[in-house]
């Protein structure tokens, strides 16, 4: 996983920061490519629609997790285990 990165973007004719990891810009960035949309209008969107007490970049993951799971039918898919996990099931 990558680290976290500033980035800005202008929404309804405002500049507004965020700070999202690599993995979650790139699936933002697919999905609005993959519905018709700027980047810029994806982020309004989920801006204008995010519980005004929620920070813009928490809705944003979100949105990407929730998008994810919608594609592949309500399933996450398989949970990453430290190799410290031991399954009780052994």
């Amino acid at each position: 996983m990558s680290a976290v990165r500033k980035r800005s973007v202008s929404i309804r004719g405002h500049r507004t920061s965020f700070s999202v990891e690599q993995e979650f810009y790139d699936a933002l960035e697919t999905i609005a490519a993959a519905r018709g949309i700027s980047f810029a209008a994806l982020v309004a969107e989920v801006d204008a629609s995010r519980p005004r007490d929620a920070n813009l970049s928490s809705a944003l993951r979100v949105y990407a997790l929730r998008q994810a799971q919608a594609a592949t039918g309500g399933n996450p898919g398989p949970v990453a285990r430290s190799p410290n996990d031991h399954n009780s099931d052994n």
